[in-house]
């Protein structure tokens, strides 16, 4: 049934309508059909569809998996990336029975390490150059290009071991052979997190870049600091990947105080971190307005940014004949108690609430799930 969405803000997108149109095969219209649904949006902002750059969704493939729904538009996400979840020994699962069959867009990071995170820092995906068939990779992307938007690496030392930095520089060459771009987990040594910088180039990604590790923060030294302020002028791109060990309150303060914005607010979510610290999205957004990121950033975090890494419209969303991908949200007062990942508290004094997504002709309602 088409639909008619009326008594909204529109955020994130190159116009601002005072309504929006969808025709019966779920696409932007000019005008409103006769039998639309109207849906009214009570005054809340609409943007477009948020996007969650790093989940764990590959459920029943790894251990630490989530269903595919609980990361998505039950909390106002309709686009995701699984971040590594698969590697090229198991990526043909995660196809079949996640990415091929569920409502949100989803694309994926696919892991240097064959096996992904079958059982996830139990048995670490890079324990030895056996670990990785560069061949083997490099097929199952080719094979499956259309969905994978990168090569993921976890470059910290209880992945690598005394490996070090060249299970990183090996998924870097990997990146630039398919012509995508690598997104990279930073954390505790070995390799230094200046080591990885020293690797990356435009377009790549850096996740969890405001984590509070010590000797694995990009707040450890000035020098460090200055050189991911660089990183990001240049077009590396630092995302948030909370997670169940990687945001620090105090590290985004200071990084947001000295104008290191993020590129992407991302949740990395998983089991060990769905009910807290991380629940949600939104949750994830609420904290990073918290330590002042300015409210527009914080979309533009989740929408336009994201949303151009996975190929989807990023700014464009309304225009005519596009498939309606939209989030219905509001920023309400709050006085929830937030926890980073190193068991900081912070008071939130306002909160992102999801209130529905669209998607095509299809509306569901959203919620936060610490509401």
């Amino acid at each position: 049934m088409a639909l008619t969405l009326k008594n909204f803000r529109a955020i994130g997108f190159d116009r601002s309508p005072n309504e929006i149109f969808i025709d019966d095969e779920g696409r932007v219209a000019a005008s409103a059909r006769p039998s639309a649904k109207v849906i009214d949006a009570k005054g809340a902002f609409v943007s477009p569809g948020w996007c969650d750059l790093h989940v764990h969704i590959w459920h029943g493939g790894t251990d630490i998996s989530v269903q595919a729904s609980q990361a998505g538009r039950s909390t106002g996400v309709t686009a995701m990336a699984d971040a590594g979840s698969a590697g090229e020994a198991t990526f043909h699962g995660l196809r079949e029975y996640v990415i091929d069959k569920e409502v949100e867009t989803i694309k994926a990071f696919l892991n240097i390490g064959s096996i992904g995170l079958v059982a996830c820092n139990r048995v670490p995906e890079l324990v030895d150059l056996r670990f990785i068939d560069v061949e083997r990779t490099l097929k199952v992307a080719e094979t499956h290009a259309d969905v994978i938007c990168g090569i993921k690496v976890r470059a910290s030392g209880v992945i690598t071991g005394a490996w070090g930095i060249a299970p990183a520089k090996i998924a870097k060459r990997v990146a630039e052979i398919i012509g995508k771009p690598l997104m990279v987990h930073v954390g505790e040594p070995l390799p230094l997190i200046d080591e990885v910088f020293d690797i990356l180039s435009t377009g790549d990604i850096v996740t969890h870049c405001f984590n509070g590790k010590h000797a694995g923060s990009i707040t450890d030294t000035p020098a460090l600091f200055a050189q991911a302020k660089r990183l990001a002028k240049e077009g590396v791109r630092m995302d948030i990947g909370h997670g169940q060990a990687s945001f620090c309150f105090e590290t985004a303060r200071r990084a947001i105080d000295n104008e290191l914005m993020p590129f992407s607010i991302s949740t990395d979510l998983h089991k060990r971190n769905i009910d807290g610290p991380v629940y949600d999205l939104a949750t994830t957004m609420t904290k990073l307005l918290a330590v002042g990121l300015p409210f527009d950033e914080v979309v533009a975090s989740v929408t336009s940014r994201p949303r151009s890494i996975l190929g989807l419209n990023a700014r464009t969303g309304l225009t005519q004949g596009e498939h309606a991908d939209l989030t219905v949200f509001e920023l309400i007062d709050s006085n929830m108690i937030a926890t980073d990942s190193q068991g900081a508290t912070l008071k939130l004094d306002q909160s992102f609430e999801p209130r529905m997504t669209v998607l095509g002709t299809s509306v569901r309602p959203a919620k936060r799930r610490t509401a």
